[in-house]
């Protein structure tokens, strides 16, 4: 027979659950697009057609689709290779490759300056042939590269441990090349997974800002992305700007996580 106090002890961690929840999540997100819309939503709006504004949201799409595709082909290859055969470090590699979750990301940052910075062991060389890594764009997508590369290999991974390798064996039996097996064969048990992970580089790539602030030298209109460019619109009491930009980046990321749900229930049914 079920206690009274056995029935109680759901409910409480249930309210506890939603409490912390509301308090560290759902609050915050409420007060960014309040303090986004305190003067409107025109006006909100009308700080997004900033030119440097939207220098910042064309910059920070175009490094998280370079990013998303790139960490992409590497996350299948590295999911690929550590499930799908045997060899010694593979542990050690499955150890980098989540080095990133591990390590602040100002570190990345600090790393890629050291190696590409103007006094840095390749800065000059690069800039002797007008190559110009930090501070520009390369230095951000290099960047979000190693802030965001786990994801789509650790999602992958455990889906791939659980299929096995007699499906990919007896498709090379068959005369099925690499590719052929790898998209007939592989991924499609495995395409939730795959998306989940693409959608978290995503949205990783986004809003990631300290290895980017570190390494891109904070140029508006030229090296901020959308986290920068908020640093400088609050730096610059231009707060209404700043809060429509956050307010901006939370509804990508909401959209993200919904369409990850979605995706999610389609799978399951």
């Amino acid at each position: 027979m079920i206690s009274q106090s056995s029935r109680i002890t759901p409910v409480i961690l249930t309210l506890l659950s939603y409490s912390i929840i509301g308090l560290l999540i759902v609050l915050p997100v409420a007060l960014i697009l309040h303090e986004a819309l305190r003067q409107g939503l025109h006006t909100a709006l009308e700080t997004l057609k900033d030119p440097e504004a939207r220098s910042a949201i064309r910059l920070t799409a175009c490094v998280t689709a370079i990013v998303t595709v790139i960490n992409t082909a590497g996350g299948i290859a590295a999911a690929w290779t550590l499930t799908k055969y045997d060899f010694r470090g593979a542990r050690f590699l499955v150890s980098l490759i989540e080095l990133p979750i591990s390590v602040s990301p100002v570190i990345a940052g600090l790393v890629w300056l050291l190696l590409f910075g103007r006094l840095g062991w390749w800065g000059n060389w690069l800039g002797h042939h007008g190559l110009h890594i930090a501070f520009a764009v390369p230095g951000i997508v290099l960047a979000t590269l190693f802030v965001t590369f786990p994801y789509v290999a650790r999602t992958l991974m455990p889906y791939m441990e659980q299929q096995g390798r007699a499906a990919e064996e007896a498709a090379f039996l068959l005369g099925a090349g690499f590719w052929k097996t790898l998209i007939h064969v592989t991924l499609p048990d495995a395409g939730w997974a795959l998306l989940s992970g693409i959608l978290l580089t995503t949205a990783r790539a986004m809003g990631e800002f300290g290895a980017v602030a570190v390494i891109s030298g904070h140029i508006p209109g030229v090296t901020e992305t959308m986290p920068l460019h908020i640093e400088t619109l609050y730096n610059g009491y231009q707060s209404v700007a700043a809060f429509a930009m956050a307010a901006l980046l939370v509804l990508v990321a909401m959209t993200t996580v919904l369409i990850r749900m979605f995706l999610e229930r389609s799978f399951r049914k």
